[in-house]
């Protein structure tokens, strides 16, 4: 069972305006957005986080919250995605997107619906693979703010996901960040000893 944290209200006005402006619309690079036929609706709102490079050996890797992500529906199905951005102003809209990240979210949500125990929903991007996973945490009442990966949450890598990551298998997420964290450590100096 997933329980969604509430949007900060700034973030999803951001959206409804950007969804009433002909302009915004017209402009997105998201053809199916524009060839929507009847009403658009943002919904689902996950809060998003970004892993960061620089976590420290042996520490559980920090993410930072960096935006909220919509997913907005048409005729029953999601079609397009709207992220917002904190600025110095507060939440504003960022931009439009569809693909394969969108279709990939709709379904790691239905996979997590299913699970025994209830979770909140997080998205955990990873910039440096070119990966999103689909982050559950195991403390549903959160604000959604919280910036390290429990040992009870659970990770859904999206599809596409990096080779040798299973998209849309449910990892423990101790188990799939380290594996992460291996992946973004520099390479060791050419010359230099290999870490025991």
């Amino acid at each position: 069972m997933l329980r969604t944290s509430p949007a900060p209200a700034p973030a999803l006005r951001s959206v409804l305006a950007a969804l009433g402006s002909p302009t915004a619309v017209r402009e997105a690079r998201t053809p199916a957005l524009r060839a929507a036929q009847g009403p658009l609706s943002p919904e689902l709102p996950l809060p998003v986080h970004v892993l960061g490079v620089a976590a420290v050996p042996g520490h559980a890797p920090g993410t930072r919250l960096i935006g909220w992500r919509f997913l907005i529906r048409s005729g029953g199905r999601a079609i397009a995605a709207a992220d917002t951005m904190l600025t110095p102003d507060g939440w504003s809209f960022s931009h439009f997107f569809e693909g394969p990240y969108v279709v990939a979210t709709e379904r790691a949500l239905l996979q997590a619906e299913a699970l025994p125990a209830s979770y909140q929903p997080r998205l955990l991007s990873v910039p440096e693979l070119y990966m999103q996973t689909l982050w559950l945490h195991a403390e549903p009442g959160d604000d959604g703010a919280t910036t390290t990966p429990g040992a009870a949450d659970l990770m859904v890598p999206l599809a596409p996901a990096p080779p040798g990551i299973a998209a849309h298998h449910t990892y423990q997420a101790v188990d799939l960040l380290p594996v992460l964290r291996m992946r973004l450590a520099p390479p060791p100096l050419l010359g230099s000893a290999a870490p025991a």
